[in-house]
């Protein structure tokens, strides 16, 4: 039986400038699959670093696009040419300001939702079928402070000692989308919510 491969995309902007940035989400979730997993994310194909393996008998190559969030389609088109990956195989991990701190969503498709990077993959690929896990990071709490400043800056306080919780259930809601299917995985994972405590 031929062993069924996975595309796990994290979305975000390279560089140091931008590592710990809200709007990295999607490499902060890869970077701790890859510890996980015990898969280096350090070979460039397709302008992302890549790292393949496997999680259980599942094969599984991890990406982080290096085309900067809003062109991130031209790395997750060719990479799913070069894997032949089918979209029901692809997962996009990334930021959602909709969605408060704290919480995460599974869905099996949908739109962009106005996230750029979604839009750019979902030109590049001709499909928003393909499975997605958005990481809430909540919106701006000050008045008067920009979208673009509040996703380009890191967490700070209490959402800052709650990152890693934050972090640790959204790579179990992967691992549970590999492991039991999506529609099991959106039940376990998108009702619960991480409290303040």
């Amino acid at each position: 039986m031929a062993v069924e491969k996975y595309l796990i995309i994290g979305l975000g902007n390279p560089g140091g400038r931008f590592e710990a940035n809200r709007h990295n989400m999607g490499f902060m979730v890869m970077d701790l699959l890859a510890e996980r997993w015990g898969i280096e994310i350090k070979r460039k194909r397709r302008n992302a670093l890549t790292g393949e393996g496997k999680y259980l008998e599942h094969a599984v190559v991890l990406a982080k696009p290096q085309t900067f969030m809003n062109n991130s389609g031209l790395s997750v088109g060719p990479l799913c040419r070069l894997y032949n990956i089918s979209p029901e195989n692809l997962l996009v991990i990334y930021d959602d300001l909709d969605l408060s701190f704290g919480r995460i969503r599974l869905r099996a498709s949908g739109s962009a939702g106005g996230h750029h990077g979604m839009e750019s993959i979902i030109a590049k690929i001709s499909t928003n079928e393909f499975p997605r896990l958005r990481v809430g990071i909540g919106r701006p709490k000050h008045e008067g402070e920009e979208v673009i400043d509040f996703v380009l800056t890191g967490f700070h306080g209490a959402d800052k000692k709650k990152l890693k919780t934050v972090l640790d259930q959204a790579a179990d809601a992967v691992e549970a989308y590999l492991n039991s299917g999506i529609e099991i995985a959106m039940t376990r994972f998108n009702g619960t919510y991480l409290d303040d405590e």
